[in-house]
């Protein structure tokens, strides 16, 4: 499938303009994602079509709190990643190409979406596991034929994207999660060869438009957890982003090319107090701890929504207000 986005510079190289890296291609070479290819002047999606995970998934996994919660969502992924974690939890298929990854399936845009359909209960579609970005024209397609369906479609991405590519995606998208991975530059050029300000700048475009945001940070020991720097992220998430934005702040473990320590409990628990000096809603992932994970009314303290695992009750919401005070509280939820 011929990928969009892109323009011929001399000869047969081409410059992919999907993400900020904005690759320059000679013919035969795939940019830094490992997915998209020049091939004779024409840059191509190799990886449209071709899938390497399925799954029917509570929608707190992606993580998403405050979005129709307690329904399931048809997650879908792929191979290839714009950024090269150092800490990828999904490095098997973000850290590899098409040719190399010998478990794909073929699905069309409309059989994804009658899936998703058959399902009984199911809301939509997320696009997950890998970075959704670098499939743009097959989840565009997608996104497309769902809406058609009534469906929902969610992405969870590292928000490294140009900004006309993203202004082309929000309308079809209802829902994102976020991954803001640190708020260095020196973090993002060490640890994911990417950069952090046009993550900034996605973040703020998502925001000035009427989908809904959520967003999760990684705490790393020894590699985002400078307490000064964890509160300028938290200072211009309030600033810009405002203080009802849903931050999930989850924990590390070793995994791929990071061999620090797990994170501990002690320094989430830390973190998530200082957040909550900023932001209303915090909650805390990867940890066994009861603490941020439940849904409090900010102005009263009334309990809106347990969680145990997956499984969640709405305890104290009438619509999208606390039933206690009437506070309107930023989520969307089924209403009768």
């Amino acid at each position: 499938m011929e990928a969009r986005y892109y323009i011929t510079e001399e000869g047969q190289d081409i410059r992919c303009n999907l993400c900020p890296h904005n690759c320059l291609l000679k013919n035969g070479q795939s940019g830094i994602c490992r997915v998209r290819k020049n091939r004779d002047g024409i840059l191509l999606s190799e990886n449209y079509g071709k899938v390497c995970s399925l799954h029917l998934d509570p929608i707190e996994k992606k993580p998403l709190y405050h979005y129709y919660p307690g329904r399931n969502i048809l997650s879908v992924g792929t191979v290839g990643c714009n950024l090269h974690c150092r800490f990828c939890q999904n490095w098997e298929i973000s850290q590899t190409n098409v040719k190399d990854y010998p478990y794909l399936k073929e699905y069309s845009p409309a059989s994804i979406v009658d899936m998703a359909a058959a399902e009984a209960g199911n809301l939509g579609i997320a696009y997950t596991y890998n970075e959704p970005t670098v499939w743009y024209e097959f989840m565009k397609d997608i996104a497309d034929k769902a809406i058609d369906a009534g469906l929902n479609n969610i992405v969870v991405t590292n928000g490294f994207i140009n900004p006309d590519p993203l202004k082309e995606l929000i309308p079809v998208i209802h829902a994102f999660s976020v991954d803001l991975k640190a708020f260095t530059e020196a973090f993002y050029k060490q640890l994911t060869s990417s950069s952090l300000a046009p993550v900034l700048e996605s973040l703020k475009t998502i925001r000035a438009s009427d989908r809904h945001l959520e967003m999760t940070n990684l705490l790393i020991p020894d590699e985002n957890d400078n307490e000064k720097d964890f509160r300028k992220m938290m200072e211009w998430i309030n600033k810009e982003l405002g203080p009802d934005t849903v931050l999930h702040i989850s924990r590390f473990f070793p995994t791929y090319k990071l061999t620090h320590n797990a994170t501990p409990e002690s320094l989430l628990k830390k973190f998530y107090e200082i957040a909550r000096e900023y932001l209303h809603y915090v909650y805390l992932g990867n940890v066994s701890s009861d603490k941020g994970r439940d849904t409090y009314c900010p102005k009263c303290g009334h309990l809106l929504i347990s969680r145990s695992g997956y499984h969640t009750r709405l305890a104290g919401l009438e619509d999208d207000k606390c039933a206690k005070c009437g506070e309107a509280i930023p989520v969307v939820v089924q209403r009768a």
